[in-house]
């Protein structure tokens, strides 16, 4: 009688345990980057060899590693980049000031355009000698034409 109740114990129990390794390896795959896709984790990513990282953490959950020791094979073996979010140091310093840097030259730029735009020399009107040198050159101007279908205004001999 004992043995069939801690057989029953134990089957139920299986149960428990293997819903507690799924959610684990669950958050360890949304924690690692699939190194196909770049901006997927592993949990969301469909290519074969996210499939295979995939493998790689169910087999060291299931060999027992914890999850630090599992992230730091997979480190090793594939550099930070695996990281879905990576560390901030020295060979990582890029990728996370990069963006602000990036924003930071864009305004600067956009600041530096407006104050030259606004501080451009603005066009002044001919003066009648310049208006006959270019008539000269290029000739004629045509003449004022207005809205489709109105007549040209009285006076203009052209």
């Amino acid at each position: 009688m004992r043995s069939l109740l801690f057989a029953v114990l134990v089957l139920f129990s299986l149960p428990g345990i293997a819903n507690d390794n799924e959610q684990r390896i669950r958050q360890l795959e949304e924690k690692l980057r699939c190194l196909v896709c770049q901006n997927q984790t592993l949990a969301d990513s469909n290519a074969e060899l996210a499939g295979d990282l995939r493998k790689q953490v169910r087999d060291q959950v299931a060999a027992g590693r914890s999850d630090e020791e599992i992230i730091g094979y997979l480190v090793q073996r594939y550099g930070d980049f695996v990281l879905y979010e990576p560390p901030f140091k020295a060979t990582t310093a890029l990728l996370w000031v990069g963006p602000f840097l990036l924003f930071a030259a864009a305004v600067g730029f956009l600041i530096v355009a407006v104050r030259r735009r606004r501080n451009a020399p603005q066009e002044t009107a001919l003066v009648p000698d310049e208006k006959r040198l270019v008539e000269r050159v290029l000739g004629p101007a045509p003449p004022a034409q207005g809205p489709p279908g109105q007549a040209p205004p009285a006076g203009d001999a052209r």
